[in-house]
């Protein structure tokens, strides 16, 4: 590369995306230069638990030999979350109990990536299971934030946010439960999407019409998190949640914002930041209206379904493997202890009637948006969230209520990095723009033009 270009891990996904179909890159090169950018970068950061390098290059070379292209994502590299199967590659899930696992065969997001011709280039650190606000775990990390590494990247997709935001990877793929996509995205400064849920398929899930969580896409701008999107969108009939689809009519916004559901816990520092990026948005995209429906049973209703859920899935586990699992893990399980039938229903009809009032609000409103945290990132030392402006939290959950009570409804979420104008503690923020189920689109064409007009894009931290 001659002196003065620009390094092609700095360029975007959707920049690459267009060299490489036309032949004017190679795949092996995009590649090798994002195998040499994470040999720079992650010694810093601790971004991957695994980096599939002779895998990568094997596919890399596969892909230039084909005469045509493979898809809309043709030799770009993607960091794949720990969490999910990848054929081939390990996949620990971030426990110890998984250090050696290599799976035979690749979730249906992996698969439709590979399709699409992205080549999985590493696996991205998480907490174990998914579980803590902190990305580490007893096999790896912490995963450090590119701002300043004595803070956290944010749980649990850390690995995959702080990859992409220093340009180990252009693309990467995420998991969202209460946030997990979007207060890393928050937290690194870049561009993520929580989807519709069942927008991408879940056949595997053992409960097939749950849709508290979902795969998520994060990226350095919008329309390269539509381009990752695109990749792995579309139904299944095994899952029975993905039968939505496009619902936008292309209709200009009505906007919204709350800085807090009037229910999260929500610091100063953060209704300080989001007060100064409403204003932004405000001048760029028309009149922002202070809305929100009544939240004041979506924490417990959250907590409730999350214990008796996270209960479920990794119960017998615990009993088996207690003493090998980390204690944030062993505290979700334990949350679940003794819910009831009765409590969990309870919970369920609780959640339908919070949907419905989301559904009343958005006939006034078409977008609404909201901080991607109730908290600015923290150091990694401190470990979970006990405390938010000097005050005790009822749970090591509550520094998520801005976005547990988003993941109850199931509405679609982009999470752009809004900066600080002021730049007085130069720490990253972001915000959630929140539009109806199946309306991806309507959010794609709103942050696109907020990253030209309003400012809110990544800007470059480690070099």
């Amino acid at each position: 590369m001659t002196e003065g270009h620009t390094p092609l891990w700095r360029e975007s996904a959707a920049t690459l995306a267009g060299r490489l179909a036309r032949r004017e890159l190679s795949a092996r090169e995009a590649v090798e230069a994002h195998l040499a950018r994470i040999a720079a970068a992650e010694p810093a950061l601790s971004a991957f638990i695994t980096v599939a390098a002779d895998k990568a290059r094997a596919r890399a070379d596969a892909l230039d030999a084909q005469p045509a292209l493979a898809g809309p994502l043709h030799g770009l590299p993607v960091a794949v979350k720990d969490l999910t199967d990848t054929a081939g590659i390990r996949t620990t899930y971030g426990s110890a109990l998984y250090a050696d696992h290599v799976p035979a065969t690749s979730d249906i997001a992996v698969a439709r990536i590979e399709a699409a011709g992205g080549i999985v280039i590493g696996k991205t650190n998480t907490p174990e299971f998914g579980f803590g606000a902190i990305c580490q775990n007893l096999l790896y990390g912490p995963t450090r934030n590119p701002v300043d590494p004595a803070l956290t990247s944010g749980g649990s997709s850390g690995g995959s946010a702080a990859a992409v935001a220093v340009g180990m990877a252009p693309l990467a793929h995420g998991t969202d439960f209460g946030g997990s996509v979007r207060v890393p995205a928050s937290f690194c400064g870049i561009a993520s999407i929580r989807p519709t849920p069942g927008l991408i398929p879940a056949p595997g899930r053992a409960l097939g019409w749950d849709t508290l969580a979902t795969h998520g896409v994060l990226g350095r701008n919008t329309t390269d998190c539509a381009l990752l999107l695109s990749a792995m969108a579309g139904g299944d009939l095994r899952d029975p949640t993905s039968l939505f689809g496009d619902r936008d009519n292309g209709s200009d916004n009505r906007l919204g914002a709350t800085a807090d559901f009037g229910a999260a816990t929500v610091s100063q520092a953060v209704r300080e930041r989001f007060a100064e990026a409403v204003d932004r948005l405000e001048r760029v995209a028309g009149p922002v209206a202070r809305r929100h429906p009544d939240c004041g049973d979506a924490m417990a209703t959250f907590r409730m379904l999350r214990a008796a859920q996270t209960r479920h899935a990794f119960g017998p586990m615990l009993a088996k493997h207690g003493e090998a699992l980390t204690d944030t893990i062993r505290w979700n399980i334990e949350a679940g202890v003794g819910v009831t039938a009765d409590a969990y229903l309870e919970a369920q009809t609780a959640r339908t009637a919070l949907y419905r009032r989301f559904v009343a609000l958005f006939e006034e409103i078409d977008v609404l948006a909201a901080p991607a945290c109730g908290v600015l990132p923290w150091p990694n030392a401190d470990g979970e969230v006990t405390v938010i402006d000097g005050r005790p939290v009822e749970t090591i959950l509550d520094y998520l209520g801005v976005t547990a009570i988003v993941t109850l409804i199931g509405f679609p979420v982009l999470t752009l990095p809004v900066g600080s104008s002021s730049g007085a503690d130069g720490l990253p923020f972001g915000i959630q723009l929140i539009a109806r189920p199946g309306e991806e689109r309507r959010l794609i064409r709103l942050g696109c033009k907020l990253e030209r007009e309003a400012g809110f894009a990544h800007r470059w931290a480690l070099r």
